[in-house]
């Protein structure tokens, strides 16, 4: 039976005479329908979330935090639907969706916690000469409306990334999930509605870019966009948003350095190949290069084929799935495209890239040269290159040379290797001793290069949706 979900405007849900199917990854059904937008649920959306902005700020801290927390509960008590849809709307094996969803309610208390902080501070304006006899002090008002769109590849965490700062500032919020995993961003939105959010404020508007993000993003009314997604879309997004402040986190194809002085090269191995081929590949900090030193080369090499021989691939909804489909069948065609491109132009194929349908089986790359798409671009699935370096400093260089500047892991033994390396790497986060893959939600990430520029910890995430208010107080008689 196909379930039907309307979409959320202005915190009432809504039909609509268009839809958007919604296919099991796996088997290719349609399991669901949502409602999707047409223009006058665009502007009916942004004209409630610019109305409710003055009962947004009104609300209290302790208010607003009170209602992230409530649907943050809310989300908890679903869990285990919810990990079921995303499982079956993105392909996403069901433990890694299970994972999730606690990672959304973990990131949501965070939130909560961090709607209680928001504050200024107070300047010392006699460190000018004209400021003697003057003090003041800044303080954070929200930003006002903001558009938040998000991507298929952690549907239900990622939106939270954007609904829960953008709640705790005071701020108006309207989300655009991905039209390919809409129903965990419904079920979000539904949440923060059930939670208590003041009437208009929050909407959740599944539907094209065209139809839905163009006209978002481009509305004055709006004061902030929130994105997450592939670096063509992030500068679409830039062009038509004009005057407004834009925070993005976009594509990478994030590179691992392996020193030869590493205490445990198989841990090493095991937490590239998780890193590599966890979500298949499709995550902007999926470790799509790595560079072995010499000495270790083969036996990392070795290692890590073994480790990759023992993912299970198939049906994402069985609990013991390592690896499901990609988001489609078309993507799926693109990735073994790409390895067979690689293959021509000389590098050899280790293992995997078979292709069944949307399942893409992981492949093991080597011998690839810099200039190839496997190396240059961001693949978003299940693939790797593996590549030999003579030194560990030639390693970190090769990790630096890209595009991209999202995340970089590099394992040593060595500390002063480690430190060289962080300096060395032009990337928004350095895991030592770790996969670039690792992401805390309450730390700050960013990306350099190519990557964009979001800073989605908690805290951080807040703060971008607040603006900066001057008091000047002038005491001279």
């Amino acid at each position: 039976m196909t379930e039907r979900y309307p979409m959320i405007v202005a915190g009432e849900e809504r039909p609509s005479a268009a839809t958007i199917e919604v296919r099991d990854k796996y088997t290719g059904q349609t399991f669901a329908e949502v409602c999707a937008a047409e223009p006058p649920d665009v502007e009916r959306a942004i004209a409630a979330a610019h109305a409710a902005r003055p009962a947004m700020a009104a609300l209290t801290a302790r208010h607003r935090s009170d209602i992230i927390r409530a649907a943050a509960g809310i989300l908890d008590s679903r869990r285990e639907r919810l990990a079921l849809a995303i499982a079956r709307e993105a392909g996403k094996p069901l433990k890694y969706a299970a994972f999730e969803v606690e990672r959304t309610v973990e990131n949501l208390e965070y939130c909560a916690e961090e709607a209680k902080r928001i504050h200024g501070e107070t300047v010392p304006l006699d460190a000018a000469k004209s400021g003697a006899g003057a003090f003041g002090w800044y303080e954070r008002h929200p930003a006002g409306v903001v558009a938040a769109i998000s991507p298929f590849n952690f549907p239900l965490n990622l939106a939270a990334h954007k609904l829960g700062p953008a709640v705790a500032a005071g701020c108006p919020v309207i989300l655009k999930p991905a039209s390919a995993t809409p129903l965990s961003g419904i079920e979000l939105v539904r949440a923060f509605v059930e939670a208590g959010l003041p009437a208009g404020a929050v909407s959740c508007l599944p539907g094209s870019g065209e139809a839905v993000g163009d006209p978002l993003v481009s509305d004055p009314r709006v004061a902030k966009v929130s994105f997450t997604g592939s670096r063509a879309v992030g500068e679409r997004i830039v062009r038509r948003a004009g005057l407004k402040r834009v925070t993005m986190e976009l594509g990478g194809n994030c590179g691992v350095a392996v020193d030869e002085a590493v205490p445990d090269l198989a841990l090493a191995a095991r937490r590239c190949v998780f890193g590599a081929f966890y979500n298949q590949g499709q995550v902007c900090i999926s470790v799509q290069r790595i560079f072995v030193h010499r000495a270790v080369y083969d036996v990392f090499l070795e290692q890590f084929l073994a480790e990759t021989a023992k993912l299970k691939v198939g049906d994402p909804t069985d609990k013991d799935t390592d690896i499901g489909p990609v988001i489609s069948e078309a993507e799926a065609v693109r990735i073994e495209s790409w390895i067979a491109e690689a293959r021509s132009q000389g590098a050899r194929i280790l293992c995997g890239g078979t292709r069944e349908g949307s399942v893409v089986r992981p492949a093991v790359i080597a011998e690839a040269e810099r200039d190839m798409r496997v190396m240059r671009d961001e693949i978003f699935g299940p693939v790797v290159v593996i590549n030999p370096a003579d030194s560990f400093e030639q390693a970190v260089a090769a990790v630096d040379d890209s595009e991209y500047g999202l995340q970089a892991g590099v394992f040593t033994g060595d500390i002063g290797r480690a430190l060289r390396a962080v300096r060395r790497i032009d990337v928004g986060g350095i895991a030592i001793n770790d996969v670039p893959t690792v992401r805390f939600d309450h730390m700050p990430y960013g990306g350099n290069k190519g990557s964009g520029l979001g800073r989605e910890g908690a805290r951080f995430a807040i703060e971008e949706m607040t603006t900066i208010r001057m008091v000047v107080v002038n005491r001279a008689p």
